[in-house]
């Protein structure tokens, strides 16, 4: 009954090791590629930047980079959860979901995928 325990333990052990070396590379080429998810503005909607006191996700007090016209394209691929009472923003629909954009950060009701 141990052998048995014991060939079949490493039996697992072998293919869960050759799983995880076949999967490898795939996960790095995949880690590598390029971000291509293109979304386009609802509406015109302002890109904010977090202050330096704020955190890593943009409120409605954040300030305001730049605003994005409606229709125009951005490439986005990270989307940022603000769960504080001032990252719930009113424009779009409502929501606490931010996503990233090239110059700061945009509410994700706002855009809609391209």
């Amino acid at each position: 009954m141990r052998l048995t325990r014991c060939l079949l333990t490493t039996a697992a052990a072998a293919v869960a090791v050759f799983t995880a070396l076949s999967t490898a590379p795939s996960a790095a080429a995949a880690a590598s590629t390029p971000c291509a998810s293109t979304w386009k503005a609802v509406q015109r909607v302002p890109v904010r930047k977090p202050a330096w006191n704020e955190g890593p996700v943009a409120t409605t007090r954040s300030p305001i980079v730049r605003c994005l016209r409606r229709g125009e394209r951005v490439t986005s691929c990270i989307v940022a959860n603000g769960r504080v009472g001032w990252s719930h923003y009113s424009e779009c629909g409502g929501g606490s979901l931010w996503r990233v954009v090239p110059g700061g950060q945009v509410p994700a009701r706002c855009l809609e995928r391209a």
